[in-house]
């Protein structure tokens, strides 16, 4: 009953208060528009049809004349694709030629010669007298030449340190008793030989005058030992004419100083004494050492093969180096302490800074015979200041041979004095 209630019809007060509220108008005006504009696109309806039809076919003329166009080639296709696509060839070619200069690798064939020229090179210890030798390390060798039955290696002098037996290791690691021919400190180089019928394979030595930083340096040896022998790694030339002091009697003062190549390319232990070869796969160097820091990467150290080859020379004739040689013992002037300048050497600390203080002569050599006594302080030799025993070494080393006679400067209980001294061999 109550749903029909709900449906009654309104009464006159009712009616009077739906024909005032405004909303409502609202709502009965806009859909009274509506139905006009209705009728309106009824009566129009007929033209737009017309329109559209029109329009149709003439996209579909266009289309159909485009496509014949296309078809017949009167039109090319994908003009700027095109384009796109030869500068992108273009560039990939250009990418390829700097990427394959001939200054950025070395042949296979190349590699595989100069490789197979590099050896192993295992120190053959005794530990104690109830032990049987072994081998307490192991370094790398090249074979440079062969005459006479005989294969010549060239290696460092710190890998066959201290041994009883060297044994040279070929690429199907046989092992092979060498001779030691000769061996330089100073130099960090040593000649060994092996028969030659263990041998097919020896290096061309270029040279180390001309290198320059930058170019292509390629580094062969067996790092850590047999397990990877004839490693190759690859880098450049990363400085010339680098000078490192060295400690030879490990007394934490520089006993000489050696000129070398430096590379970046990987040298680890046992690739001592290998090659170090330039894109013609020439000898350029002997791997000899590197900086071995936890702050360092990729410094390491070749001895130049211009400097190494006299070297070379020398040991496989003569077994040693001979040297000026003047026959003293000395101290550096600047580790003596200050009042024995004063009290022993007699000289005033203001007037010399430095120089050698002679600690020995050696009976009979040049020095002795010369007239130097112990506690002279040589400063000069030839003009050129002597600073320290390195700077002695070094000078008579470079400037100088055995036979020549040297002017020599130093002070004696403070006065300044001359000599001459010619020079032994040692």
């Amino acid at each position: 009953m109550s749903e029909f209630h709900d449906q009654h019809q309104p009464n006159d007060e009712e009616q009077q208060s739906i024909s005032n509220d405004q909303p409502s108008q609202v709502i009965d005006h806009q859909i009274h528009s509506n139905a006009e504009v209705n009728q309106e696109d009824k009566k129009t309806t007929p033209n737009a049809w017309m329109i559209w039809l029109s329009g149709l076919t003439g996209g579909l003329t266009v289309a159909i004349i485009g496509f014949l166009l296309l078809f017949t080639g009167l039109i090319p296709l994908n003009i700027t694709e095109q384009s796109e696509d030869i500068v992108s060839q273009e560039t990939t070619s250009q990418n390829v030629i700097q990427t394959s200069t001939a200054d950025d690798g070395v042949s296979s064939e190349v590699l595989s010669n100069v490789a197979g020229a590099v050896v192993g090179i295992a120190n053959v210890q005794s530990l104690d007298l109830w032990s049987d030798n072994a081998e307490s390390g192991s370094g790398s060798g090249v074979v440079y030449k062969i005459e006479d039955d005989r294969a010549y290696i060239v290696t460092n002098h710190h890998v066959i340190d201290g041994a009883n037996e060297i044994e040279v290791i070929l690429s199907d690691d046989e092992h092979v008793n060498a001779e030691l021919h000769g061996s330089d400190e100073l130099t960090d180089l040593a000649v060994l030989s092996i028969d030659a019928e263990h041998v097919d394979t020896v290096a061309t030595f270029g040279s180390s005058s001309d290198l320059v930083v930058g170019e292509s340096a390629i580094a062969i040896g067996n790092p850590l030992g047999t397990d990877f022998a004839g490693t190759v790694t690859k880098g450049i030339i990363s400085g010339l004419d680098r000078s490192l002091d060295v400690d030879l009697n490990n007394d934490g003062t520089a006993d000489w100083n050696v000129d070398v190549i430096q590379t970046d390319a990987a040298i680890n232990p046992g690739n001592s004494g290998g090659a170090l070869v330039n894109r013609a796969g020439e000898v350029i160097g002997i791997n000899s050492m590197k900086i071995a820091l936890s702050t360092v990467e990729g410094i390491g150290f070749a001895i130049p093969i211009d400097e190494a080859q006299p070297v070379i020379e020398q040991l496989e004739t003569n077994g040693s180096i001979t040297r000026p040689f003047m026959g003293i013992s000395a101290i550096d002037f600047s580790s003596v302490p200050q009042q024995h300048i004063q009290q022993t050497l007699n000289l005033d600390p203001n007037e010399i800074e430095s120089g050698i203080v002679i600690a020995e002569v050696h009976p009979g050599s040049a020095a002795d015979q010369a007239g130097l006594n112990v506690y002279d302080v040589v400063t000069t030799i030839n003009g050129e200041p002597i600073d320290d025993m390195m700077d002695l070494r070094q000078y008579l080393y470079s400037e100088t041979e055995v036979g020549d006679t040297i002017t020599i400067t130093y002070y004696r209980d403070g006065v300044a004095e001359e000599t001459t001294v010619t020079l032994q061999g040692e």
